[in-house]
């Protein structure tokens, strides 16, 4: 896998490179930013749902009208793949903050949650 600093690196099947963001760190930016521009005092556990929620809905329009969509997005022009990671972003950064002024861990959360699932769906081999 290709490693550089340019954001649009790829690997060898073309899928984009991720660079690994911890929760930890989106809520140390987010906490910053917040303060500097003094909007704690708007960030209650209702208004961050609500505004996470809208953002929901702006990514669900995204994929209103498109019918399956293949894994990937092969079809789709970078622009619109600009605009979800966009919308994924916003829905990310709220869930982050409401989690955040909720006082949850929500890391090890979502790993709890991932153990639950799995004792609750346990795999089937077939007959």
């Amino acid at each position: 896998m290709e490693n550089n600093n340019n954001n649009n690196s790829h690997d060898q099947y073309g899928r984009k490179v991720m660079k690994d963001v911890s929760l930890q760190e989106l809520r140390e930016r987010l906490v910053e930013f917040s303060r500097v521009r003094g909007w704690d005092q708007y960030h209650s556990p209702r208004n961050l749902l609500l505004a996470l929620v809208g953002e929901v809905g702006e990514l669900s329009e995204i994929f209103q009208w498109k019918g399956e969509v293949a894994r990937g997005l092969p079809n789709w022009t970078s622009d619109d793949k600009e605009h979800l990671e966009e919308e994924l972003s916003d829905v990310l950064l709220y869930l982050v903050q409401l989690a955040d002024v909720c006082g949850l861990d929500l890391g090890q959360a979502a790993l709890t949650k991932i153990v639950k699932n799995a004792q609750k769906y346990p795999v089937t081999k077939p007959t």
